[in-house]
């Protein structure tokens, strides 16, 4: 399975890209606005190396009722580590570690062209269907008692992120959380709020719903359960990170899409799209 180009680094590895994160000497810039719960801009340096970095100190953690259980930095590490494992490199480096405000997430920064998600994989179109390239999410409500069709790309970058989703049960796939890197890279960040042992999945990237997995997908799916095997090394560091239970979820959601072959519809046992949507 061809895995996608590796995060430009200047001439660091993706494990010297790890060490520097957890062993770099981190300095805050500032907050991130707007987030839920703290989230730091930081500079780390370590051995002559500096990069820019995101720091979520658990301090700055708002409680959830419904994920009571560890920490939302610790799921965030385990979604790298899930990533990692597919062969697809959707989440950016993120190590657990000590830094100005207790022990928090520590993620690699991503610079984005423009700033933001590019327009190319998001839109609101004021049509039923959708047209060529594009994939139906569901329709939104623009105001002045208009409604638009809320359409996805219909991209190969998109779908890996949809079938990482639902494996690690994300509940918040906004479209402020796709970021497109140079390079034509696209990653995925934020998963806090993921491996919940019940279906928790809200996502944006519905439109392959029901449809065929990929040789792709479940070639990396194939990966992702030898792996996952008890003893396996991604078993036990996900044991560090999330509950047995989570665990036990995380090998049934995997064996479930292996077996059904398919991508998975929404439940309707919970909102299908995270609110605000973008």
């Amino acid at each position: 399975m061809p895995a996608p180009e590796r995060i430009p680094s200047r001439g660091l590895t993706d494990t010297e890209l790890l060490t520097l994160l957890a062993e770099g000497r981190l300095t805050v810039l500032g907050q991130v606005r707007g987030a839920s719960n703290a989230v730091l801009h930081c500079t780390v340096a370590y051995e002559g190396e500096e990069r820019t970095c995101v720091y979520k100190p658990v301090a700055g953690e708002q409680p959830l009722w419904d994920f009571p259980d560890g920490t939302l930095a610790q799921r965030e590490v385990a979604a790298y580590e899930v990533s990692e494992a597919t062969g697809w490199g959707l989440v950016p480096p993120t190590v657990l570690r000590d830094g100005p405000y207790g022990q928090g997430m520590c993620q690699l920064w991503i610079e984005t062209p423009g700033g933001g998600t590019e327009p190319s994989l998001l839109a609101l179109v004021e049509s039923e269907e959708p047209g060529e390239g594009w994939k139906a999410v569901g329709f939104a409500e623009v105001g002045e008692g208009r409604t638009a069709l809320l359409v996805h790309a219909d991209d190969p970058r998109l779908r890996r992120l949809a079938v990482l989703d639902a494996v690690i049960n994300n509940g918040d796939r906004k479209g402020g959380h796709l970021l497109p890197a140079p390079g034509g890279r696209l990653y995925g960040i934020d998963h806090g709020v993921t491996f919940n042992a019940d279906d928790k999945l809200r996502t944006l990237l519905w439109g392959w719903a029901g449809e065929p997995l990929t040789s792709e997908a479940v070639e990396a799916l194939g990966l992702l359960a030898a792996e996952l095997a008890p003893g396996a090394a991604l078993a036990t560091r996900l044991a560090e990170l999330i509950t047995r239970a989570e665990v036990e979820a995380l090998r049934g959601r995997v064996a479930g899409l292996r077996t059904a072959g398919r991508h998975p519809e929404p439940s309707g046992a919970w909102p299908a799209i995270p609110w605000p949507p973008v």
